[in-house]
């Protein structure tokens, strides 16, 4: 049996890489006579450069930069030796995982940090740059991002607007002339999400309590992008607010449409196209994948969604890991079965998923 297990990280707990080497090893256990291929995944969001790194042969360059909310922390990015193009995680300054849960504040949150990374990567003279955008703790429509490369937002009487994404509902007017760096430069967005940046199923509706907005700062994040994208269009004559992806990253995607022409592309394509996945995926009998939580967005064009759909067009049986999921099935399994307590569960995650792969494996028969 050859066993490709390809998870990404289980969000607060765990990375992309000690989600493998626990369901290997739970795996392993129950199997010694399996054949194991691994393959931390990443559709964009924390491990994403970490995925490419393992997969290429590149350089890492680091930079400090600052985080949501304005404290320092080293960002990376990595630099491929075939032709010198960058490869940059956005999470690395604006991600979610820097914050504890008291410090999330989701209406000051900004991406400045990830525009000081931009400005990093692009002092290499890269001929092409992407970008991966998950994992985020903002709401502010990239325009911290812009604002780090030299653009100015505002309001009615002329001054610069404060950061974060709730002032810009007060935003008149945007400043902005794209660096010199950026001539010529290909940029790509690594989307995990196809949602727009505004609306019901929009950055502020369904991302925003992710990251710690209550209801009501959900309305007044919604209101602050409506504004931004009107404001985008008419001082920069570009249309984000429909965008398809725009909203990935709390609208991070659409600014870095608007500001750095960039063209938004599947995280999960990309990182599937460097790691050679589906020579992979083909020489596997058995697909084991995994996430922190598993729920309907999975389905829409991240990790575990896109394995299912592979695995379901190529009659190969996929098995799914989640540390929680909305109903678990034949072929999704969650650590909720052994520990139900969610914060006991994140604190023993890797011991409860080399578990529940033991059992899992102990049990299977090998049908789809």
């Amino acid at each position: 049996m050859r066993v490709l297990v390809a998870p990404q990280e289980f969000k607060g707990s765990l990375g992309a890489d000690e989600a493998a080497t626990a369901i290997r090893a739970g795996l392993r256990r129950a199997r010694p006579s399996w054949q194991f291929d691994i393959l931390p995944f990443s559709d964009g969001g924390p491990g994403f450069i970490d995925a490419l790194r393992r997969a290429v042969v590149a350089d890492t360059a680091a930079e400090i930069v600052e985080d949501a909310l304005g404290r320092q922390v080293l960002g990376r990015f990595i630099i491929f030796r075939a032709d010198h193009s960058v490869a940059i995680e956005a999470a690395q300054a604006n991600g979610l995982y820097h914050l504890a849960p008291a410090d999330r504040d989701p209406l000051r949150a900004d991406t400045f940090g990830v525009g000081q990374l931009v400005a990093a990567a692009l002092a290499t003279s890269p001929p092409r740059m992407v970008i991966g955008v998950g994992g985020s703790a903002t709401t502010d429509g990239g325009a911290g991002m812009a604002r780090a490369l030299g653009a100015r937002f505002l309001d009615e009487a002329g001054s610069d607007l404060p950061r974060g994404g709730a002032v810009l509902a007060n935003l008149a007017a945007i400043g902005w002339s794209p660096p010199p760096a950026l001539q010529g430069v290909e940029i790509v967005v690594a989307c995990d999400v196809t949602n727009p940046l505004v609306g019901p199923k929009g950055a502020a509706a369904v991302y925003g309590p992710q990251k710690g907005a209550t209801p009501a700062q959900v309305d007044i994040l919604e209101a602050a992008l409506v504004r931004y994208a009107a404001v985008v269009k008419r001082s920069l004559g570009i249309d984000i607010a429909t965008l398809p992806g725009g909203g990935a990253a709390g609208g991070l995607a659409a600014g870095l449409y608007a500001f750095l022409g960039a063209r938004l592309a599947s995280g999960f394509d990309i990182v599937a196209e460097a790691t050679g996945l589906a020579a992979r995926f083909s020489a596997a009998d058995l697909i084991v994948t995994g996430e922190g939580s598993f729920d309907s967005q999975s389905l829409q064009g991240k990790t575990t969604g896109r394995l299912i759909e592979m695995a379901r067009a190529a009659g190969k049986p996929c098995v799914v890991f989640a540390g929680r999921t909305d109903g678990e099935g034949p072929t999704v399994l969650s650590l909720s079965a052994l520990e139900p307590d969610p914060a006991a569960s994140m604190r023993n995650a890797a011991a409860l998923l080399e578990e529940l792969a033991f059992r899992c494996a102990s049990a299977f028969t090998g049908g789809v």
